[in-house]
């Protein structure tokens, strides 16, 4: 496949996945983002897999800048997560504002 088509695919992929996202009502975010996070911990797991398999130094690089930048995208997925449930907790579970 050329260049081009792979970029054209990439392109329609980010614009379609913004749609669907930007469509989703706020009440099922969190349900969406543990989902998401499940799929994360897979792509790491496959990375870190990748990352052993390989034996070339520049193959070694992109092997490792896919672990990290899937580590981020787990992680970021957990935070917001977080963040997102934390504005549903009632200030009894809370405790007071320090």
């Amino acid at each position: 496949m050329s260049p081009i088509a792979e970029l054209y695919i990439f392109v329609m992929a980010v614009l379609a996945g913004f749609q669907v996202i930007a469509k989703v009502p706020s009440i099922l975010h969190t349900p969406l983002m543990s989902a998401t996070n499940a799929i994360h911990g897979i792509i790491l797991v496959g990375a870190l897999i990748l990352a052993l398999s390989i034996h070339s130094g520049a193959g070694l690089v992109i092997a490792l800048l896919a672990v990290f930048f899937a580590t981020i995208n787990l992680v970021g997925g957990f935070v917001v997560t977080d963040r997102i449930l934390g504005m549903f907790r009632s200030e009894r579970e809370v405790g007071p504002k320090s």
